[in-house]
């Protein structure tokens, strides 16, 4: 069968794709293989292939450092991970219900304040966060980076669900309330279960921003029994260098699962949260 020039343009175009997927995947694939790998070789053997099989990196750096083990860092990280959720979830879509279905003075402007504070760069509040929570008593705590998500610090999150909210016909709430439903019934039984999508989307962008966050994690925690998943990692270059270097990348394979999981089983979600409110 002769191949039209069309046919081969598509597959030069799949060829050139699957070859910048490979480059792209290179680092995860020799990361992952080279846990594996005894230590000694692994700066050396540069390749994907596994001449020698050992499972001693994933036993010594579950162990982890100073007495504390990967249990207490899982925990600490899921602990406040869950909080993160919990608070953007409540006070994100309470915000954005104020926005979009009630009527109340300054409203326009309080909007426009909030989109603004998308534009202002973490590291320019650092300093007077830290002065804050530090006179608050918080530091070497989760509260700096838990009890701001209960405040609603995150205008993404909050446009995200007013855009979601205003494509739902306000018929809906005119029923509602000739029932008899008041604003907080109508928010719980009618706004709430309408947006699942939104929250969909809040949760993952919640759980993996707060999972992968290091900065913030860095700047509060300071007791290893406190550490994060996050933060353990850098204690086997801190302490070990090359020698821990097994165990670091086996234990880094291990911090990836939980949000590649969550990645994998809810990307749809994520696509239909913000294709439904109006982001494109």
């Amino acid at each position: 069968m002769r191949m039209t020039t069309i046919d081969i343009k598509k597959l030069l175009l799949h060829a050139c794709v699957i070859t910048g997927m490979f480059i792209m995947l290179y680092p995860v694939l020799w990361m992952i293989i080279s846990s594996f790998k005894p230590t000694n070789t692994i700066l050396t053997d540069h390749s994907l292939w596994l001449r020698e099989f050992t499972f001693t990196n994933y036993v010594k750096g579950w162990k982890g450092t100073s007495g504390t083990t990967f249990n207490t860092f899982y925990l600490n990280s899921l602990i406040m991970v869950g909080l993160a959720v919990i608070g953007n979830i409540l006070s994100s879509s309470l915000t954005a219900y104020a926005f979009a279905r009630l009527e109340f003075k300054g409203k326009k402007m309080m909007f426009a304040l909030m989109l603004m504070t998308m534009m202002i760069p973490m590291h320019v509040l650092v300093v007077p966060q830290y002065i804050i929570f530090n006179k608050l008593e918080w530091i070497n705590t989760i509260l700096p980076i838990v009890v701001p998500k209960f405040f609603a610090v995150e205008g993404f999150f909050i446009y995200l669900s007013v855009q979601f909210i205003r494509s739902l016909p306000r018929e809906l709430d005119k029923a509602a309330t000739v029932d008899g439903c008041g604003p907080i019934r109508l928010y719980t039984h009618i706004i709430l279960p309408l947006t699942i999508p939104a929250i969909v989307t809040t949760t993952i962008f919640t759980f993996i921003w707060t999972w992968n966050d290091f900065f913030s994690q860095l700047l509060y925690l300071s007791s290893i029994k406190k550490y994060t998943v996050t933060l353990a990692l850098r204690m086997f270059t801190d302490a070990g260098g090359e020698a821990a270097l097994g165990s670091l990348f086996a234990m880094s394979v291990l911090s990836i699962i939980p949000v590649f999981l969550i990645f994998l089983f809810f990307q749809r979600y994520i696509v239909e949260g913000i294709a439904t409110s109006g982001i494109k």
